[in-house]
């Protein structure tokens, strides 16, 4: 056999097992849920076909879907935006060369290595607002409790500093990493030239980590717009006090595992994945632009 095809042959068969992992852990559940989208089924009698109605139910039919989709909203707005800006503003500290950097940076890495449904039983006490460890401290200054997860704002607002806390230490170990890749012979010109370091963090470093940024963003959309974990351990799987908190993720497993109405949510899972394949789309086309136009 020619040596090329034998190559060719083995680098298929090395390859094999993936794909068939991908076969069966994507690409059929995939293929299943598009089928059931289009199904009406309670898990005990048979699937009946229904067309495209539980796709129109959804959208024109459903209270409880526009509230979900301005909760998912706020979410992943609180939530992007103040995850970009403090792992911006940690990874330029953390990006030095000072003695016990290392140190910091371990400490900054930590919430990376605990599970998210423990991270949010740890908050659940923290948050409390009978016995919780912040309403103790507020009380110390004469500060009324505030309840965290019982109010609908707050409860709102609560979400989002947990999962901010949640996901800086991934987003700042991207960031870092670009930000070491700059050259520094930039730096020591615009330090030269009498640039102060705020001057050459904005003007050099961000620029330069353009594509780590978007990056960034783009993963943090997409992890709030399929928050689950820490809203069902927080708020509950009720969507939270008067529906405050009741993204679409919650609204899923309702009509999956409560009341298993599994073509219905078949057709929100997908409806969820057009709009993020949109967004990531849109988002991965600016910053090709911006890219072009550096």
């Amino acid at each position: 056999m020619n040596p090329t095809r034998r190559r060719a042959r083995a680098g298929r068969w090395f390859i094999a097992p993936n794909l068939a992992a991908v076969a069966v852990f994507m690409a059929f559940p995939l293929a299943f849920s598009l089928y059931m989208s289009v199904q009406r089924w309670d898990l005990f009698s048979p699937p009946t076909f229904v067309g495209a109605a539980n796709f129109r139910d959804l959208l024109t039919d459903d209270p409880l879907f526009g509230i979900a989709v301005r909760n998912t909203t706020v979410f992943t707005v609180g939530t992007v935006v103040p995850t970009v800006l403090i792992s911006l503003a940690v990874a330029g500290l953390l990006n030095r060369t000072i003695r016990g950097i290392g140190l910091f940076r371990a400490i900054a890495f930590l919430p990376l290595a605990v599970s998210s449904v423990v991270i949010a039983v740890v908050w659940q006490f923290v948050l409390n607002t009978d016995s919780g460890l912040l309403n103790i401290m507020l009380g110390w200054f004469g500060i009324t409790p505030v309840p965290w997860l019982t109010e609908p704002h707050w409860a709102m607002a609560s979400l989002c500093l947990v999962s901010v806390w949640k996901s800086v230490p991934f987003a700042t170990v991207i960031l870092l990493a670009a930000m070491q890749g700059v050259p520094e012979s930039l730096h020591e010109a615009a330090r030269i030239d009498g640039a102060g370091e705020v001057r050459r963090f904005v003007s050099i470093t961000v620029p330069m980590i353009r594509g780590a940024l978007w990056f960034v963003v783009v993963i943090s959309v997409i992890n709030a717009f399929q928050a689950f974990d820490l809203v069902y351990v927080l708020t509950g799987s009720s969507g939270g006090p008067e529906t405050g908190t009741y993204v679409l993720a919650i609204m899923l497993f309702q009509h999956a595992f409560a009341f298993l109405d599994f073509g219905y949510a078949s057709a929100l899972a997908w409806v969820m994945f057009a709009v993020l394949l949109t967004l990531t789309i849109v988002q991965l086309r600016l910053s090709r632009r911006n890219a072009m136009d550096q």
